[in-house]
């Protein structure tokens, strides 16, 4: 099975430029838990999380409300193309201890993300509780940026 297949295409996205408050009240409003960030041209340049938006951006910051997305994002990002195959997505989720990949395509444009609840609807309990078990494995990086 392919990426395409479990994907959600088009997720929301957000630039460098974006206030962290516009960032978050997005997630909030789309329930999703990690925006890709991305340049003019569309490509992925990075990725913010809930987590970051907390722990990077609002427990650092005197004034999170004026933080831009740059100031806490992940610009290392793992990414999976459509074409590869869900095992080897769930492998690399496994190996960086991450919930969530985005999707690029050829160009480097982010056209997709695969979370864990996309995995849990196409596979049932049986390979989500793997990949949640083996991505909740504790951590010395747990809040460092990383990947």
């Amino acid at each position: 099975m392919q990426v395409r297949e479990i994907m959600t295409p088009n997720p929301a996205c957000c630039t460098p430029n974006t206030r962290l408050q516009d960032a978050a009240k997005l997630m909030a409003e789309r329930d999703c838990g990690e925006l890709p960030i991305i340049d003019d041209d569309g490509k992925l340049v990075g990725v913010v999380t809930d987590r970051d938006i907390c722990c990077r951006g609002v427990a650092r910051g005197p004034h999170p409300e004026q933080a831009d997305v740059r100031e806490c994002m992940t610009s290392q990002v793992d990414t999976v193309r459509p074409e590869d195959d869900v095992d080897a997505c769930c492998q690399l989720m496994d190996e960086h201890q991450i919930r969530r990949v985005p999707v690029v395509d050829e160009e480097g444009k982010c056209c997709g993300i695969v979370s864990q609840a996309d995995i849990a609807r196409e596979f049932g309990n049986s390979k989500t509780g793997n990949i949640v078990r083996d991505i909740s494995r504790p951590s010395r990086e747990a809040s460092s940026p990383a990947h």
